[in-house]
């Protein structure tokens, strides 16, 4: 599937005498803001833009290339425990790996996207990358609000649920999710959870 600036292409190389034309399906509008632009000019991503800030990020998402960002809208942000939000705010290191993980290593526009597409991720995690009728799915869940914001050096999806990597979460929150919840169990009746935490 090729896309020119998130149009489909419906039909390429049509040869006349002084060119060449493709037909695609919409109007291509004239795309002026980065990545990092999008995010100062739009109200939903006020918390977005403040952890971008935080972490040194803004100079890559002007930079030029071809990304593509999972946005976190402010609703995602407020669906996680406040508690675990503000400490990965406050760790540098959790915050830049939780903020590379909703960035793609290439520009995806939605139309070029297809059932069982994995995508790597500049954290180094991979993401699955999908689409159930007409909604697009990260990791199986229908997550994108908005879709397909351009921009020069890539493009922008919105996001109403944060994905947080393994790198970003404390050894408490992953036993939690994993096989030895019992054991996790253990440690906090024991009175040792805060090792954990």
């Amino acid at each position: 599937i090729v896309t020119v600036n998130c149009a489909r292409l419906l039909k390429a190389d049509h040869h006349a005498t002084n060119g060449v034309v493709h037909v695609i399906d919409k109007v291509i509008a004239t795309t002026t803001n980065s990545i990092q632009q999008v995010i100062e000019t739009e109200e939903s991503l006020e918390t977005l833009r403040a952890a971008v800030a935080a972490s040194d990020l803004n100079s890559l998402l002007e930079s030029e290339g071809q990304y593509t960002l999972l946005a976190p809208t402010n609703e995602a942000f407020e669906k996680i425990p406040r508690e675990t939000l503000n400490r990965i705010l406050g760790d540098p290191e959790a915050l830049r790996d939780l903020l590379n993980h909703h960035i793609l290593k290439t520009a995806m526009c939605a139309e070029a996207i297809i059932a069982g597409l994995t995508m790597e991720t500049l954290e180094g995690t991979t993401l699955d990358v999908g689409c159930s009728g007409e909604e697009l799915t990260l990791n199986g869940k229908a997550i994108i609000a908005n879709k397909d914001v351009l921009a020069t050096n890539g493009v922008v999806h919105f996001v109403n649920e944060l994905l947080i990597p393994d790198s970003a979460k404390t050894l408490f929150e992953l036993a939690q999710e994993s096989e030895v919840s019992k054991s996790t169990d253990l440690f906090r009746q024991a009175g040792l959870s805060s090792h954990l935490t």
